[in-house]
């Protein structure tokens, strides 16, 4: 079952008026119950705010759209790892929302999705020969990582008057990182891009450039979690700055394009939504007044910032416990989903909100209590030492913010299963009954253990058996 976008704008307007995304979350939550969405049998499940996704996109657009001049070409392209769900592309596509790709499957869930080859940007710092080709023969943009690839390119477009796809190059400014090292792309070791500061590199790219009439785009990527905007703006500027010293280089404006990545930090400490795409986009002005004056097309690559505060883990309180006089919630949710906050909780901790087992928000007392997940290790735990109305065995947990780089991206730890992900809107008028204004769409169905099975050898079962002919003997 889809949902219906005329409705849904129509819902966007009764959403301002009842209390907005967090209210809305709540009676996602208790219909999620009511519709039996969250059983025994499916004891985890992840949601997806539909009215929320669109408004995001609806504010990148218009952010970018009031500092750029009139009839710039702006292409708003979502990075795909941060939430691979082909209903998810689709959705965003029809927001105006191009995709970043980065590896031949990702290139598949776009074109599953519709999205169109001119939408699409391809950068990856590994790319094949083939995965080139293909998006050459697409009309793909690709954005070389490096000298090699860019000696790869030079073989594949020879024969050709000129590729269909728009090339360009990837330049690391290395003007330093952010909180998290391993996020950090303009580091002045990072493996992205080619290092401008490095002696002569510089003067290679420019040289690049006079050489390849058909490189006509710059990238960088300086922004992810724990980067400041104004180190963002730095990055964007030096792009800029570049493509100035190429055209006047060359004699004519052969830079036409400028990628500034993505990578918006996201508030992950409350429902505000900060920084905003209005604040970085208002930045960029006034660091790099030219970038907006008309004479260069613009691509963005956000991915995080457009989903995280989106997606909700809604799971059940299977047993309550304590130890050492701490409680513990024992939920079906832990490191296949949050892999990320499990293993490094001071660099990406999660909200967690507690609600009863009929899906409404707790009253129980608040105490200091750990959320703990299911899989076979003492640091599966969601929320350490946290303070929240007490869990009791069948409540409920909801890992907020997850839309990006949570449940989208599963972590086969213990061979847990993948949960079914559904998008919710609301009907404009509710409904008589508890959840009938709440309406799901299955964005995708729950794995079964029939299919973990298959994906771990099942078919092949008997391949490693010594008595095979496939095999050698010991002698």
């Amino acid at each position: 079952m889809g949902l219906n976008r005329e409705n849904d704008r129509d819902r966007d307007d009764r959403n301002v008026r009842v209390g907005g995304a967090p209210a809305r979350r709540d009676r996602a939550v208790r219909a999620a119950v009511v519709q039996g969405l969250l059983t025994e049998e499916q004891p985890v499940i992840a949601l997806l705010d539909v009215a929320g996704i669109r408004a995001s996109a609806a504010a990148l657009r218009t952010a970018f759209a009031e500092v750029t001049a009139p009839d710039t070409a702006v292409l708003h392209a979502f990075a795909v790892k941060a939430t691979p769900l082909v209903p998810v592309l689709r959705l965003l596509n029809d927001e105006g929302i191009g995709a970043e790709v980065a590896s031949p499957g990702e290139l598949a869930l776009v074109r599953a999705a519709g999205v169109p080859a001119e939408h699409t940007v391809l950068d990856s710092p590994a790319k094949t020969t083939a995965e080139l080709r293909e998006a050459l023969a697409l009309g793909i943009a690709v954005n070389a990582d490096n000298p090699q690839e860019l000696g790869r390119l030079d073989a594949l477009v020879a024969d050709a008057p000129g590729p269909r796809s728009p090339i360009g190059l990837r330049v690391n400014p290395q003007v330093g990182g952010g909180s998290i090292g391993a996020l950090s792309t303009a580091t002045a070791t990072s493996k992205f891009g080619v290092a401008l500061r490095d002696e002569g590199s510089r003067a290679w790219v420019v040289r690049a450039c006079l050489a390849r009439p058909w490189l006509t785009r710059l990238h960088t990527h300086t922004g992810s979690q724990g980067v400041p905007l104004e180190l963002m703006a730095r990055g964007v500027r030096a792009a800029y700055e570049l493509a100035e010293e190429i055209n006047a280089a060359v004699g004519r404006q052969q830079i036409d394009t400028l990628d500034l990545g993505g990578g918006l930090p996201v508030n992950f400490a409350s429902d505000e939504e900060t920084p905003t795409y209005a604040t970085y986009a208002r930045l960029l002005r006034d660091t790099v007044p030219g970038l907006f004056d008309g004479r260069y097309g613009l691509v963005t690559e956000f991915g995080r910032s457009l989903l995280a505060k989106h997606g909700t883990v809604l799971a059940r309180v299977e047993y309550a416990k304590s130890a050492g006089g701490r409680p513990i919630a024992v939920t079906h949710a832990g490191a296949q989903l949050a892999t990320r906050t499990v293993y490094d909780p001071a660099s990406w901790p999660l909200r967690v909100a507690a609600y009863d087992a009929e899906g409404r928000p707790s009253t129980a007392q608040a105490v200091a209590q750990d959320v703990a997940g299911p899989a076979c290790f003492a640091g599966d735990l969601l929320a350490e030492n946290r303070t929240l109305p007490l869990l009791g065995q069948g409540d409920l947990v909801a890992a907020l913010d997850t839309g990006a780089y949570y449940f989208s991206n599963h972590y086969a730890y213990n061979s847990l299963a993948r949960p079914g992900i559904y998008g919710f809107a609301e009907s404009p008028d509710g409904g008589d009954n508890v959840g009938d204004g709440m309406r799901f769409a299955t964005v995708r169905t729950p794995q079964t253990v029939e299919e973990i099975v298959a994906e771990s050898g099942g078919p092949h079962a008997d391949a490693l058996r010594a008595d095979r002919e496939s095999l050698p003997r010991d002698r």
